[in-house]
């Protein structure tokens, strides 16, 4: 599977904006897709996970409420709406993707195969 992520820039605080991830393979559709994020000097935290089965979400305790994923399985992307955000939710937001995982599982980086390049997300005060 290839991940190519995208939509990041510069926004106001309790502004919006989309980011989003395109996947290809043969198999894509039998993965689970989550984004992360990156500060700098901070490890890469979870933000969302969409499951592959049923369309199931999971979201990060800072995240929850203000940010949404979704998939688009006709264009092949996954996509991170960020609504009301905040200046520490600056960071590079990576989408990464897994053949199994299961919500024990889904805050951790090892828990998945693929990995995108990440985009920029800016969010001035």
């Amino acid at each position: 599977v290839q991940l190519q992520a995208s939509g990041g820039g510069l926004v106001q605080a309790g502004g919006s904006l989309r980011v989003s991830c395109i996947y290809s393979g043969r198999t894509s559709s039998a993965y689970s897709f989550s984004w992360f994020r990156q500060a700098p000097g901070k490890e890469r935290e979870f933000v969302a996970a969409t499951f592959r089965s049923g369309g199931t979400t999971f979201y990060g305790d800072s995240v929850k409420g203000r940010f949404t994923i979704s998939k688009d399985r006709a264009k092949n992307t996954v996509y991170l709406q960020m609504n009301s955000l905040r200046p520490e939710d600056t960071a590079v937001y990576f989408c990464a993707a897994s053949s199994s995982l299961i919500t024990s599982t889904v805050r951790r980086e090892s828990a998945y195969t693929y990995w995108g390049q990440g985009t920029q997300v800016t969010v001035s005060s």
